[in-house]
C-alpha cells in the first residue's frame, strides 16, 4: 500500500491517468415529474398535508411578492430587484427541511428561505424601500435582507464570500456541541470562486457541520454552463474534496425536502459537510440590471416558465391528494397580491433614515474622520433645494 502521509492507495505497475470524464454522469434524485405525478417506487418524505400546504401558500406568496416588486422597480419606486422566479420550489422545500437553529447564509436568491423562516412582507417591503423601519437603516441596496433572530446572515453582493463564513460558523456549532448546521446557498456561478474552494477544503478537513447547496440554474449572471466549467456539473466535485454529495431535482420540492433534510441529518449527527447540487433554472432577469434574452431565447424561457413551472407541479401533487381546490388557489392568490401590494404601499409612505444614520452602528464614539465626513456632507445637503434634501 501507499504509505506517503498525503494519500492512501494501493501501487501498481500499470500507468494510467485518471479520464477527465466520468463513463456516466451522477444521476439527478426526483420524486415528482413535471406534471407533479410520483414516480414508481418513489420513497415519499413524510409531509402532512399541514406542512405540505403551507410550503405552497410561501412558494405563492414569494412568487406574487418578486412579481410585484420587480414592476414596482420597472416604475421607478425603487432602485434594484432580484426575482425567485423558476426557484420557488428550492427556497421553501430546503427551508422546511431545516430548523429555526441552523444559521444560514445566503447568496441572494433566497428570500424564499427567510419568508418561510417568518420574515414579514413588511420587513420585506421596508429594506426594498430603505426606510426608516428597514432593518439596513437604508445602508444597504435593495434585497439585502437579514435577520439576526431567525439565524439570516445579511446579504451581500460579493459572489462566494458566505462560504467560508459559514464553514466558520458551522466549526463553532461543531465546537459548542450544538444540535445544529450551518447553510450555506450559492449559485454555479459561485463555484468557480476561490472561495467555494477553500471552503469546501476547509469544512472537509474540520468536518465541519455545513451544507453546501449549490443553485445550478444554468447561467450565472449571463454565463452558460457549458462555458463555465468542462466536468460533470457541481456535485462531482464534492468527491474531490473528501465531501458526501447529491445531485437533486432543484424544481421538485418534495425531492428537495427529503435530501436536504437528510443532509442535515448527516451533518449534525456525524458531524460532516455535504454538497447539494439542485438542478433548477432562473426563469426571471438575472436582475433588474440584466437583460437574459441576450444569452438565452426566448423559447427556452417560456418553456421553463410553463412545463417546467415548480410551483405548479407541486400544485399538481396537492391536488391528486385532495389537499388543495381550484377554490383555495383564487383564495390564495388574491390573499396574496392584497397583502404584497399594502406593504409595498405602506413601506413606501415611510421617511427616509435621518443623515445621522449613515455613522451609526460600527463605533461607539465617531473618530474624527467620520465626523468631518458627516460635517461636508450636511454642508453639501444644505446648499441643494429643500425638495431634493434627504432628511
Amino acid at each position: 500500500m501507499l504509505d506517503f502521509p498525503g494519500a492512501k492507495a494501493a501501487f501498481t505497475s500499470r500507468m494510467e491517468f485518471i479520464s477527465p470524464n466520468a463513463a456516466e454522469a451522477v444521476p439527478c434524485f426526483r420524486i415528482l415529474d413535471d406534471l407533479g405525478r410520483a414516480l414508481d417506487g418513489s420513497d415519499i418524505p413524510e409531509v402532512d398535508s399541514s406542512l405540505a400546504v403551507k410550503m405552497y401558500h410561501t412558494m405563492v406568496r414569494l412568487q406574487t411578492f418578486d412579481s410585484i416588486f420587480y414592476e414596482a422597480q420597472r416604475q421607478g419606486r425603487i432602485s434594484f430587484y432580484l426575482t425567485n422566479i423558476g426557484e420557488e420550489a428550492l427556497n421553501v422545500a430546503s427551508a422546511a427541511a431545516l430548523t429555526k437553529d441552523d444559521v444560514v447564509f445566503p447568496q441572494y436568491r433566497e428570500h424564499g428561505v427567510l419568508m418561510w423562516r417568518g420574515f414579514t412582507l413588511d420587513e420585506f417591503a421596508n429594506q426594498c424601500f430603505s426606510n426608516e423601519a428597514g432593518h439596513g437603516k437604508g445602508r444597504q441596496m435593495p434585497i439585502h435582507y437579514g435577520s439576526e433572530k431567525l439565524n439570516y446572515f445579511t446579504i451581500s453582493s460579493p459572489i462566494a464570500t458566505q462560504l467560508p463564513h459559514a464553514v466558520g460558523a458551522a466549526y463553532g456549532l461543531k465546537m459548542d456541541r450544538k444540535n445544529a448546521c450551518a447553510v450555506t446557498y450559492f449559485g454555479d456561478g459561485g463555484s468557480s470562486e476561490g472561495d467555494f474552494h477553500a471552503a469546501c477544503n476547509f469544512a472537509a478537513v474540520l468536518e465541519a457541520p455545513v451544507l453546501f447547496v449549490c443553485r445550478n440554474n444554468g447561467y450565472a449572471i449571463s454565463t452558460p454552463a457549458c462555458e463555465q466549467y468542462k466536468g460533470d456539473g457541481i456535485v462531482v466535485r464534492g468527491r474531490g474534496y473528501g465531501m458526501t454529495s447529491i445531485r437533486v431535482d432543484g424544481n421538485d420540492a418534495l425531492a428537495v425536502f427529503k435530501a436536504v433534510s437528510a443532509a442535515r441529518k448527516l451533518a449534525v449527527e456525524q458531524s460532516k459537510p455535504v454538497l447539494i447540487e439542485a438542478m433548477t433554472y432562473r426563469v426571471g432577469h438575472h436582475s433588474t440590471s440584466d437583460d437574459s434574452t441576450k444569452y438565452r431565447s426566448g423559447e427556452e424561457i417560456a418553456h421553463w416558465r410553463s412545463v417546467r413551472d415548480p410551483v405548479l407541479r407541486f400544485r399538481r401533487w396537492l391536488e391528486s391528494n385532495a389537499w388543495w381546490s381550484v377554490e383555495d388557489e383564487k383564495e390564495l392568490r388574491g390573499a396574496a397580491r392584497k397583502e404584497v401590494i399594502s406593504a409595498m404601499n405602506q413601506a413606501e409612505k415611510k421617511n427616509k433614515p435621518p443623515l445621522s444614520e449613515l455613522f451609526t452602528d460600527v463605533y461607539d464614539t465617531l473618530p474624527r474622520n467620520l465626523l468631518e465626513q458627516e460635517a461636508t456632507l450636511r454642508d453639501t445637503v444644505s446648499k441643494n433645494p429643500p425638495s431634493l434634501a434627504p432628511h
